[in-house]
């Protein structure tokens, strides 16, 4: 089992899904990854976490007014998400939600980068993110799929000192990967070509499974929908979906042995 206890300053450290249909949303994916769902207090307004053998994996929270309803939202670690705030408005990020507490366990923040992506800021304190990556039933990657490639590549160098490496840069495959190169944890493409005119830049998350193929008709059994059936690249096996809400997902064979 590969489990995370600490994350890079400036990466992925923690994703949650808004939704307008909570118990929906919780059935789905606690059904499909065999995930188990904790209910926090009213204090935090019945957020949902959501573990695989007891290890933090990710969070559910009904959508709320002005936020992107049933979608994922990646957060990056931040030292001072009071700071971040600043550093991305006066990069040229719009604020969306300023700088509040959690409880004991953090502070967030949610901006939209130069390019429209919803991102949000995590400070930590007690929640100290994610622990289960590049397992079945884990994170496996995180990826911004970005209308302005260049400006919002440097948003994010700028801002959050990410360690960049390119893996493509011609017209048909521009992209790169964000963090240690020996271990990267997600990556930017340039997706300006590909989205459909009226579908903004924006993150997607990756989580794995042992067989892309079972899960997909898992997903489809469930309520969802198969966006594109699994595919194999040079980076290995994927499927693309969406939750009984709309909620889109990455799919990714990963070894592992969780069931």
């Amino acid at each position: 089992m590969t489990v995370v206890t600490t994350h890079r300053l400036g990466e992925p450290c923690w994703v949650d899904y808004a939704a307008t249909d909570l118990p929906r949303a919780q059935e789905f994916y606690t059904s499909l990854f065999g995930w188990t769902a904790e209910a926090g207090g009213g204090e935090y307004g019945g957020y949902v976490t959501f573990r695989r053998d007891g290890r933090l994996v990710a969070g559910l929270g009904e959508a709320m007014e002005g936020s992107r309803p049933n979608a994922w939202l990646t957060y990056l670690l931040v030292e001072d998400a009071e700071a971040g705030e600043r550093a991305s408005t006066a990069a040229g990020a719009q604020l969306l939600s300023p700088t509040m507490a959690v409880g004991d366990q953090g502070r967030l923040a949610v901006v939209a980068d130069p390019g429209g992506a919803v991102v949000g800021l995590w400070e930590p304190e007690q929640h100290r993110g994610f622990e289960l990556v590049a397992e079945p039933g884990g994170l496996s990657w995180h990826e911004l799929y970005a209308r302005s490639y260049a400006e919002q590549v440097e948003f994010y160098t700028r801002v959050f000192g990410w360690q960049t490496k390119v893996l493509g840069d011609t017209a048909d495959f521009r992209y790169l990967t964000f963090g240690d190169p020996e271990s990267p944890s997600g990556g930017v493409y340039d997706a300006d070509g590909m989205l459909p005119p009226d579908v903004p830049s924006h993150w997607v998350v990756y989580f794995g499974v042992q067989d892309a193929a079972a899960a997909v008709a898992r997903v489809v059994e469930l309520g969802g929908t198969a966006i594109r059936d699994p595919w194999d690249s040079e980076f290995g096996r994927f499927a693309q979906v969406t939750d009984p809400l709309g909620g889109l997902f990455f799919l990714q064979e990963v070894p592992g042995s969780i069931a």
